[in-house]
């Protein structure tokens, strides 16, 4: 750049002194805009996003999207609480491990995705990293093991945040490097004489560490080895109104791209294409990737309720169903929509989608209604289907009561409904027989499904599955916002 300004401000002796001074002004403001364009290249890279590396995906102050810092030092905080409230221990020890990074064959890596409880409590996107809680009584020191630096394995693999920066950035009283974390568990086991250790061995990447972990409680012979997930889920439930936003936005990516490819489905191609195009809608509107491999089955494949070979062509007189989310920000959708391959649907299938569009209705009222779990939801629409597959004839009409249920079952054999969040299946080890409070988010999903060898159907609605899918949010006074709402599902609208 001196050379730039030294450069230009030669000029030639017959040049009139005002002159020079307005070259000399004018290349130094060519100067500031180029150091103005540089600026943003000059911000600090750390292992992951921030709002002066990333601005289309972080706006100021936010530490992962819609997410601030302050929100994830919080979580750690009820989480202590937590721990010190439903326990008469007075020292503990949390550890909390991040996801590993995994391979399909040699040096070929999956995409990552991180563990989502560490992430739930650090917004750290790294891999081979670890948090660890020192509680005692109910004061606690946080401290993030961590990746250092090095030059070679970073042109390889990307920034690292490292050691000097993880305090700061991550918001903990300290960071040491992720090698050191058995040999620092081992020295401080012995003072610290931590009564009570909070680690999820059976679900960790870190098979060293867990030996460690079950060595020292040996040794020490009086520590309980005891998982923090339940607690951690009884945190995650809830959604906070960021979280909300989240749920909002990532189930807005999904239902519009689920629109455009009910648009852009056509006879004769392939289920596989169908993936991509609803795989490429949401990436475009800023989607992570998809939240799970997508169920894409026409014609019969629809009654295979884990159908995703997604290899059969899609033909003309076929329904398709695409049970298809995404992941943003770190949150998931999760929709399902069953629509005909060449925009019309048969007078079985249009009977058959009405009889599940109509259970959906009834059950989305009843939860505005009163207070319901996700059980009781289910025990009902068992009962809703069951009606509804009484006036069509296909279960006898003298059929009542625990009879009819069971008699919707065969027709449905799944749950209507699970926790969504940041997983798909959200928050696995929280009852489903809670009742239904604001803040939670779940899906609503009842399902068609009668196989192509049925003998107890008339022909006409064998081989047809159907399953029609949104998310929902409590909120207070009853109110339900069902987050996927913009995704069509009449049958005149997704004919259209």
């Amino acid at each position: 750049m001196h050379k730039l300004l030294s450069k230009c401000l030669q000029v030639p002796r017959s040049v009139a002194p005002h002159t020079v001074k307005l070259c000399t002004s004018t290349v130094r403001t060519k100067l500031d805009e180029i150091r103005e364009t540089i600026k943003p290249h000059e911000a600090k890279n750390y292992g992951q996003p921030t709002p002066e590396t990333h601005s289309h995906l972080l706006k100021p102050g936010e530490f992962t999207p819609g997410i601030t810092l302050q929100e994830f030092q919080a979580r750690r905080t009820k989480l202590v609480e937590k721990i010190v409230t439903n326990s008469n221990a007075r020292q503990h020890y949390v550890l909390i491990p991040s996801g590993k990074k995994k391979f399909m064959s040699g040096k070929i890596p999956y995409v990552f995705r991180q563990n989502t409880d560490f992430f739930y409590l650090t917004g750290c996107q790294e891999p081979d990293s670890c948090l660890l809680l020192e509680i005692n009584d109910e004061k606690c020191v946080s401290t993030m093991f961590l990746r250092p630096k090095d030059k070679n394995m970073e042109m390889w693999d990307g920034v690292v945040t490292g050691l000097g920066d993880g305090p700061e950035f991550f918001g903990v009283d300290q960071s040491i490097d992720i090698a050191d974390l058995t040999n620092y568990l081992g020295l401080t086991f012995k003072s610290s004489q931590p009564e009570v250790i909070w680690y999820n061995s059976d679900e960790s990447e870190f098979p060293r560490l867990t030996s460690t972990v079950k060595e020292l409680i040996q040794a020490t012979a009086g520590a309980n080895l005891t998982s923090p997930t339940n607690l951690i889920h009884q945190l995650r439930l809830f959604k906070s109104p960021s979280e909300q936003k989240l749920m909002q936005r990532t189930c807005q990516i999904a239902a519009e791209a689920i629109n455009e490819t009910i648009s852009w489905c056509r006879p004769d191609i392939s289920e596989h294409h169908l993936y991509a195009k609803v795989d490429y809608e949401c990436r475009m509107r800023d989607a992570n990737f998809l939240a799970y491999p997508p169920v894409v089955a026409t014609g019969a494949n629809a009654t295979t309720i884990h159908y995703i070979n997604n290899c059969q062509m899609a033909r003309a007189g076929e329904t398709v169903l695409m049970d298809a989310g995404c992941e943003f920000g770190g949150y998931s959708s999760d929709i399902t929509r069953t629509f005909p391959v060449d925009g019309k649907f048969t007078e079985a299938q249009r009977v058959l989608y009405e009889v599940v569009l109509q259970t959906q209705t009834n059950l989305i009222r009843v939860l505005q209604e009163k207070e319901c779990s996700l059980d009781e939801l289910f025990e009902i629409m068992c009962l809703e289907l069951g009606k509804c597959l009484k006036e069509i004839g296909l279960i006898p009409k003298h059929v009542s009561g625990v009879e009819l249920a069971r008699a919707a079952y065969k027709f449905c054999p799944h749950h209507v409904s699970h926790y969504l969040g940041m997983d798909v299946h959200d928050t696995s080890t929280i009852s489903r027989g809670l009742k239904l409070e604001p803040g939670m988010c779940f899906t609503i999903e009842p399902g068609l499904y009668i196989s192509r060898n049925s003998r107890t159907v008339p022909e006409e609605f064998r081989g047809i599955g159907i399953r029609i899918e949104d998310d929902a949010l409590m909120l207070p006074n009853r109110k339900l916002q069902i987050l996927t709402e913009t995704c069509v599902k009449d049958v005149k609208d997704v004919e259209r």
